[in-house]
């Protein structure tokens, strides 16, 4: 129950893949405005979950990250589990229907 945590290149493999549990992505860019628009819904469910851990990466300057999961299209949010990809949510994505992609991804 926290912030989520910005990861980059250099940081993705102590926070995300060696993570022991499920890790949840929000792929974005300043520029963005249905990222900067679903902002504020990923960081009040991180918040007030403490089932996993939340993490945003800006694929301006880590587009190696986007690239390694196949982002083409933001925001999209990526469930990881155990370093190991399980699913991914491209477009905005409300409140509900995020909370719901993370119980499917627990």
């Amino acid at each position: 129950m926290s912030e989520p945590i910005h990861v980059t290149q250099e940081t993705f493999a102590a926070e995300v893949e060696s993570y022991s549990g499920t890790v949840l992505i929000d792929f974005w860019a300043e520029w963005c405005m249905p990222c900067r628009m679903m902002a504020p819904i990923f960081e009040d469910l991180a918040k007030s979950r403490d089932d996993a851990k939340f993490c945003k990466v800006d694929v301006d300057a880590n587009p190696n990250l986007a690239m390694k999961f196949g982002i083409d299209a933001i925001p999209a949010i990526v469930a990881v589990k155990n370093g190991k990809y399980l699913d991914k949510s491209v477009g905005y994505t409300d409140r509900d229907k995020l909370e719901s992609f993370l119980e499917a991804n627990l």
